[in-house]
């Protein structure tokens, strides 16, 4: 097991959340994604995300960042955990960086695939 356990589980989370929600086929999609990106950061891996699926990814990660920062980010404040607040607000700024650079080659002329490294784990 990496490192990076917590954000598998917390991706793995947020997918499961997610879907159950709303079951749809763009829904499915995205939590497909997270479950992606969860198995590769597990496996220590890159997330390599392909020219088609930038913009699809980067709304999950978005989306998976927004759902930490508002449900489960002040149920760690609340309860003084420190050590989940700081996995949770590494999260965060890990998906959010990622969706950056996404969008930001989803921008260009010539798209291509990116590749995505996790920073070291808080």
């Amino acid at each position: 097991m990496s490192d990076h356990a917590f954000y598998a589980a917390m991706l793995r989370f947020v997918a499961d959340k997610t879907e159950s929600a709303a079951p749809d086929d763009r829904t499915r999609a995205m939590a497909a994604i997270l479950r992606g990106a969860a198995q590769a950061s597990q496996d220590g891996q890159p997330l390599t995300v392909a020219s088609d699926a930038l913009e699809t990814t980067a709304r999950a990660l978005a989306g998976f960042a927004a759902f930490l920062q508002r449900q489960i980010l002040p149920e760690a404040v609340a309860h003084a955990n420190t050590v989940g607040e700081t996995q949770i607000r590494w999260s965060v700024d890990t998906a959010m960086a990622a969706v950056n650079t996404l969008l930001t080659r989803a921008a260009l002329p010539e798209r291509g695939d990116v590749t995505i490294d996790l920073p070291p784990p808080p």
